[in-house]
């Protein structure tokens, strides 16, 4: 890791040089669109998450309308995300809690938002970050753990872990920017397999670069 290194200050120069505005991908009006999102993007691209939410949001735009929806039309609604039992089943009653003890809004706590089905720390901080613009946390997801890896700034396996040490060398300031810019690199540039290391802007950052630039090296 690069605990107290000013290869961060380096990093996130780079970073903001090339994703200057990185955000979240995710198509959205309000902060409980944004959760419902944010759910059915598990297991699922953004790409076509986004398929889905304009006319899923047409006909329930708020927590009252996917409260009282049955399951298995919601399941039809959502089919093409994956796991659409389960995504429909916590989406339900994520909107029946928030609209029982929340009147049907989002809370902006972190405490408030794991309580509700489907949401873990990664949901959470997409939400405060995005539609709230709080840094509680760093949002890590596949993307976030293969660069965190790969640029030798964490060697957890665990997200938790992983956001730990990330907000650790990270400015708070940077926390909600960071995390996007990171998986739009690990999207376009960093990918899982092949990553197109000759046009990587951090490749001089990266923790094994002879790795990254081996004639058809995969990385980890």
């Amino acid at each position: 890791m690069w605990k107290k290194n000013k290869k961060i200050g380096e990093l996130i120069k780079a970073l903001k040089k090339v994703y200057p505005e990185a955000t979240c991908a995710l198509k959205f009006s309000t902060p409980f669109q944004l959760l419902v999102a944010t759910i059915l993007s598990a297991q699922c691209t953004d790409e076509r998450v986004n398929k889905v939410t304009p006319g899923l949001f047409k006909k329930y735009p708020t927590a009252r309308e996917f409260a009282r929806v049955p399951q298995e039309v919601l399941e039809n609604e959502i089919r093409s995300t994956g796991f659409f039992r389960n995504k429909a089943r916590n989406i339900r009653f994520m909107a029946q809690i928030l609209e029982e003890k929340f009147g049907g809004g989002v809370p902006p706590k972190m405490e408030d938002l794991i309580l509700l089905p489907g949401v873990a720390r990664k949901t959470a901080n997409v939400v405060l970050g995005t539609a709230f613009g709080i840094a509680d946390g760093i949002v890590v997801d596949t993307h976030v753990i293969r660069l965190a890896r790969r640029l030798g700034l964490s060697s957890e396996k665990i997200p938790e872990k992983i956001e730990k040490d990330l907000m650790e060398e990270i400015p708070k300031e940077d926390w909600i920017w960071f995390a996007h810019a990171l998986i739009t690199h690990g999207r376009k540039i960093c990918t899982a397999r092949h990553p197109q290391c000759a046009g990587c802007p951090v490749l001089h950052l990266c923790a094994n670069p002879e790795v990254m630039v081996s004639p058809g090296g995969v990385r980890p």
